[in-house]
């Protein structure tokens, strides 16, 4: 690369990432937050926290990549016109694709990125986040025992213990039981004790009531009772791995016994296209930033700023392609729109570059045609014989 060109890359790709690190850290602050209950009420540790929160990374940085990359393109050429550097180099006879070749070399290491990321990394941190949260799930023996804590096992299903005491002792056990719709089942014991081995929680000294539909109640007191946790430990243990869990090469050749791909097989379908189209987004958008910011004008010159413009755009082509990658799980017709979309998009951009041409704001339909009609000279235009136009 020429010596501007190598100045472009460093302040585009500087930029770039003084903007990527403050949205990444946004979005795996949030994306880490919503895993908090988890493992709080699973009884991990911090370190489990962690090792969670980073599993999570890789699966932020190919949504927000190209994001990052048209703030931080527009943000520097625009930073370059309001210095006159852009005039300079076009005054200078510099041509265009010495501001085109650097972006399009960062673009294209990014989208290299991208691919990899979401190919082979994310799904290896998808799989490890799933087991991870199986593995909290099925310890539900753990949070049965922690004192005058009301946990949900599941789905309608709560325990809550009085007290703790020597010898794996229960004291005050309360189950609340509601998964099933055509009764309530509520226990109490004066204590208990936990069942490893079988899995379950042995109550004793306790009377459960059970509440029909109708509003009937009939109690039933019991000297001891073994609530079995077994389904719940089982299910709970098992990782229930996706199509987007999976990397390139499951995709391209599933196992024909996978229960995930017996169940939704178009789902693995749609997830190879996406695949496939979703790692372009960084030169597309790189494209998109050219061409609203990568020509020389007047600080006079009335128009929307490059940034609003390339990430209204940008957010338009993500949501469409979004939306076609989902529609594609029910239906193969939006299989060619997926990739439709970034193609036409890149096409439109590549033209506007090699014309030439400048996006300005469109004309009102007043002048529009006031310009009409003086083409057809049937108007004199404004100024014309020294008149001064209104």
């Amino acid at each position: 690369m020429k010596l501007i060109e190598r100045y472009i890359f460093r302040r585009a790709t500087i930029m770039f990432l003084a903007t990527l690190l403050p949205l990444m850290g946004i979005v795996w602050t949030t994306q880490a937050l919503t895993n908090v209950n988890l493992v709080t009420d699973s009884g991990q540790s911090i370190i489990a926290f962690l090792k969670l929160a980073t599993l999570i990374l890789p699966s932020v940085v190919p949504i927000i990549l190209p994001f990052a990359l048209v703030i931080g393109v527009t943000q520097t050429l625009s930073a370059m016109n309001t210095d006159s550097e852009l005039t300079v180099l076009s005054a200078a006879g510099s041509s265009r694709m010495s501001i085109i070749r650097p972006v399009m070399f960062l673009a294209a290491g990014l989208s290299v990125l991208s691919f990899a990321i979401d190919n082979f990394v994310e799904p290896y941190s998808r799989v490890a986040v799933r087991k991870m949260i199986a593995t909290a799930h099925a310890d539900l023996l753990a949070s049965v025992v922690q004192e005058n804590a009301f946990r949900k096992l599941a789905d309608g299903l709560y325990v809550q213990v009085g007290a703790r005491r020597s010898g794996g002792v229960l004291q005050g056990i309360f189950v609340a039981d509601a998964r099933d719709p055509n009764f309530e089942l509520v226990y109490y014991a004066r204590e208990g004790a936990v069942d490893e081995e079988r899995s379950a929680l042995v109550m004793k000294d306790g009377e459960v009531h059970r509440k029909l539909p109708d509003g009937d109640v009939s109690i039933i007191k019991f000297d001891s009772y073994a609530f079995d946790l077994t389904d719940l430990t089982r299910m709970a243990g098992e990782a229930n791995i996706r199509a987007k869990d999976r990397d390139l090469f499951y995709l391209l050749d599933p196992d024909p016994d996978d229960e995930a791909y017996k169940r939704a097989p178009r789902a693995f379908a749609a997830e190879l296209h996406r695949r496939f189209t979703e790692w372009t987004f960084p030169l597309l958008f790189g494209l998109i930033a050219l061409v609203v910011s990568s020509d020389a004008r007047s600080h006079r010159e009335a128009r929307v700023h490059p940034m609003v413009s390339a990430l209204g755009a940008a957010l338009v082509i993500r949501w469409m392609t979004f939306y076609a990658a989902n529609s594609a799980e029910d239906s193969v017709w939006f299989v060619p729109l997926m990739y439709l979309i970034p193609l036409v998009t890149g096409a439109l951009a590549i033209q506007q570059l090699a014309s030439n041409r400048r996006l300005d704001i469109p004309m009102t339909w007043q002048e529009k045609l006031t310009d009409l009609m003086v083409r057809l000279r049937l108007v004199r235009p404004a100024g014309a014989d020294g008149e001064q136009p209104s």
